[in-house]
């Protein structure tokens, strides 16, 4: 599942269960997009994994907060710890496998 971050978002309550990945995104960027489709499949074929995006551009407190300098930066969740961090694109085998 898929969901855009809003004001209404709690992201406590996001994160606390199972496996999410915080993806930190804008608009306009290119790097972006294409990550984003490979998280659409992901969120087609595993629906153990939640997906909550984040735009950058409304939310900077957040990206700061997470100390996001580039983007596309994916922040990996499980049982609401952190177990790793992407900056850039990468393919969907290598995206699943940040959760080992």
């Amino acid at each position: 599942m898929i969901k855009i971050y809003n004001k209404d978002t709690n992201f406590e309550e996001e994160i606390k269960e199972g496996k999410v990945i915080i993806d930190f995104f804008a608009t306009w960027c290119g790097p972006c997009r294409m990550i984003g489709n490979v998280l659409e499949e992901i969120s087609k074929e595993q629906e153990d994994i939640k997906i909550l995006k984040i735009d950058v551009d409304e939310y900077d407190e957040l990206a700061y907060q997470f100390q996001v300098m580039s983007i596309p930066t994916l922040v990996f969740y499980k049982d609401g710890k952190i177990v790793n961090k992407k900056v850039g694109f990468c393919n969907k085998k290598e995206l699943l496998g940040y959760f080992n």
